[in-house]
């Protein structure tokens, strides 16, 4: 499971770490370590998860796989040439050279760990992505850690259930069942749920609809989290008088929870003295009339990353004279 490397992808870089066994560090032997790099190392520690490090680029003519490892050594990775324990393998994604190698690593590492996972028990895993897709509704790219998961399998994620109308693999092939560590795409939810939810299989859609309602129950006893920063009445005044910064509501929209996620993250990491951002909503799926009606209300903007506005949403904007911006690259939206 490959994790985006722009820096904005961090939310998915630690989830990453959190569900998997062994972390690959891909690093290119041009350029060494990144400061995603550093982090992604942070990331493998905090979560307790060994590293096999596949320098990468060793074909191109200024490749110094050497001096990777040396630099990789500040950041406590010693490599095995130099004495430590970390499997350092030189590649060419390009040329495909030393894949076996790396591959052979991953299994000798698997083997050290005694990596087991229990096939006859009902499915548990996490959902490592979701989204809405046009033709097939909420979508969701799980992780099954233990157990099996079947089609017709009833299963809760979060508070979202659903039964499992049928699962895909990495090359879009049916598949009946998911043993442990099989990732695969998982139509039938009722909704998208959040990436980074457990989920699990339940033995009736009564047992699901109990554990949402009481899961519902919890949130809502649960004190609500400030999602915009709280203005004060001075701000207020301020802003009355024409001084202070200015506030600027925003509406995130993307394809997948991953991108939704990562461009809210890179939003309100933009410093500014003149202006307050605020993500007050953000959400997977096309720019729709509630969408546009809640930045109307907020005096908001709608920036929709890889989606665009559906028909309604799109008509309501002209009536309304909501602005709604879309982009593909992350870099053009934070610009």
């Amino acid at each position: 499971i490959d994790t985006p490397g722009h820096a904005a992808f961090t939310a998915m870089r630690a989830r990453g770490a959190e569900v998997t066994d062994i972390v690959i560090l891909v690093i290119a032997a041009t350029d060494g370590i990144m400061p995603q790099t550093v982090e992604a190392i942070d990331h493998a520690k905090a979560a307790g998860v060994p590293i096999v490090v596949a320098i990468n680029k060793i074909d191109l003519p200024d490749a110094n796989s050497q001096v990777a490892r040396q630099r990789l050594m500040e950041h406590g990775l010693v490599s095995e040439e130099f004495g430590g324990d970390v499997q350092c393998v030189d590649i060419s994604a390009l040329k495909k050279t030393g894949l076996d190698t790396l591959l052979e690593a991953v299994v000798l590492q698997s083997e050290l760990l005694e990596l087991k996972g229990d096939a006859t028990l009902r499915a548990e895993g996490v959902v490592l992505e979701a989204q809405l897709d046009r033709g097939r509704g909420p979508v969701a790219t799980v992780l099954v850690k233990t157990g099996t998961l079947h089609r017709g399998d009833t299963v809760v994620a979060g508070t979202v259930m659903g039964r499992v109308r049928s699962m895909l693999n990495e090359r879009g092939e049916n598949l009946k069942e998911a043993g442990p560590a099989t990732p695969v795409r998982l139509v039938g939810l009722s909704a998208v749920p959040s990436a980074g939810e457990s989920f699990h299989v339940v033995e009736s859609e009564r047992v699901a609809k109990q554990i949402i309602a009481h899961r519902e129950d919890e949130r809502r006893a649960a004190p609500e989290a400030v999602s915009r920063p709280q203005i004060s009445l001075e701000d207020l005044f301020a802003q009355a008088e024409g001084e202070g910064p200015l506030e600027l509501n925003v509406v995130v929209k993307a394809d997948t929870q991953g991108s939704a996620e990562a461009l809210r993250e890179s939003l309100l990491a933009i410093e500014s003295d003149k202006v307050n951002l605020s993500v007050i909503h953000s959400a997977v799926g096309a720019v729709t009339e509630s969408d546009v009606q809640l930045a109307k209300a907020s005096d908001a903007l709608v920036i929709g990353f890889h989606v665009r506005a559906d028909n309604a949403g799109r008509k309501t904007a002209e009536q309304m004279g909501v602005d709604i911006r879309t982009y593909q690259i992350i870099y053009e939206a934070i610009d």
